[in-house]
């Protein structure tokens, strides 16, 4: 269960935060690289630009996916967080290449680093409020059932692990004397955080063409609606099938068909539905039931050939 807390941290108030926190990193970054001259600090620094515009873009959408139902999008506007999780995705790619592209140069030109002390100081202290700002996150996006949290939250730990081979990396350099490990790190850091980009383009890309709730979520249904079957001997009185589910953003949706005995009224039939819809929302916060009343001797059959003429 969400605490208080959490609950009031929500997806638009953390992403406001995170794009004050990347305006903070990409200063600090900058600074560090502006004083040693390490092409490693300069990837960071990119990636932090990336953060910048993938929160800036996340608020957008957010604001968009909690807007109300309406008569052009009767089912709500939840998906527009999928799209922010795409965008993101593709600006880390961006900015993987961008890195592999200046770290290429200056591997077969190494530069000798200044004040490396400072410039791993700043490096550390923004890793540090990203990393918190993560934590943070990781929580309300579990609690909001929000995709675009979840994904700026895993932009930020890929940043803290860039910040730390790129610390890892001007360190070696120092205690080798190698000037070309520094480009090493840096390309390295780029291919870590392309893959990174590339998961979140597929995780929205599944979300957008309505993939199924979570094994844990269709546990928690199929849990609730046995509660609800009966039979009497081998005569079954209430059954389900025709199970379907989806989820867009923070939402969830389940379609199915209850079977009853026709000679019960329809008033009786309606309630118990009602019983079974408050039950199944109660199970699985967020959750959106439509539920068709069928006789139990007559069977619905979908995905006919003939339907699809």
């Amino acid at each position: 269960m969400p605490t208080p807390l959490l609950q009031q941290l929500t997806p638009r108030r953390l992403l406001m935060a995170s794009v004050v926190v990347a305006l903070i990193t990409i200063a600090l970054k900058t600074l560090a690289w502006y004083v040693t001259g390490s092409v490693g600090l300069l990837s960071d620094a990119l990636e932090s630009l990336v953060n910048l515009a993938s929160a800036i873009f996340g608020l957008v959408m957010v604001t968009i996916a909690a807007r109300p139902a309406d008569d052009d999008h009767p089912y709500g506007h939840h998906k527009a967080e999928y799209f922010s999780s795409g965008f993101e995705g593709i600006l880390i790619i961006a900015a993987a290449l961008g890195i592999v592209w200046t770290a290429g140069h200056r591997l077969f030109d190494p530069q000798p680093l200044e004040q490396v002390g400072w410039g791993l100081a700043l490096s550390v202290a923004s890793s540090a409020l990203n990393g918190l700002l993560a934590w943070v996150m990781f929580g309300a996006a579990r609690a909001h059932r929000s995709i675009a949290l979840e994904a700026d939250a895993k932009h930020l730990v890929t940043d803290v692990w860039t910040s730390a081979g790129v610390v890892i990396g001007i360190a070696l350099v120092q205690v080798t004397g190698w000037l070309w490990l520094d480009a090493l790190v840096a390309m390295g850091v780029a291919l870590n955080i392309m893959k990174e980009g590339v998961h979140l383009i597929w995780r929205s890309s599944q979300g957008l063409m309505d993939e199924a709730v979570e094994p844990e979520v269709l546990a928690t249904i199929q849990a609730t609606l046995a509660g609800f079957a009966s039979s009497s001997g081998e005569t079954q009185i209430i059954r389900f099938d025709h199970l379907n589910t989806r989820k867009a953003g923070q939402r969830r949706f389940v379609d199915m068909h209850m079977h009853m005995p026709a000679q019960w009224s329809l008033g009786r039939a309606a309630a118990v539905r009602a019983s079974v819809e408050q039950a199944l929302m109660s199970a699985v916060p967020g959750l959106r039931a439509t539920i068709q009343l069928l006789p139990s001797d007559v069977e619905a059959h979908f995905d006919d050939e003939k339907d699809l003429k």
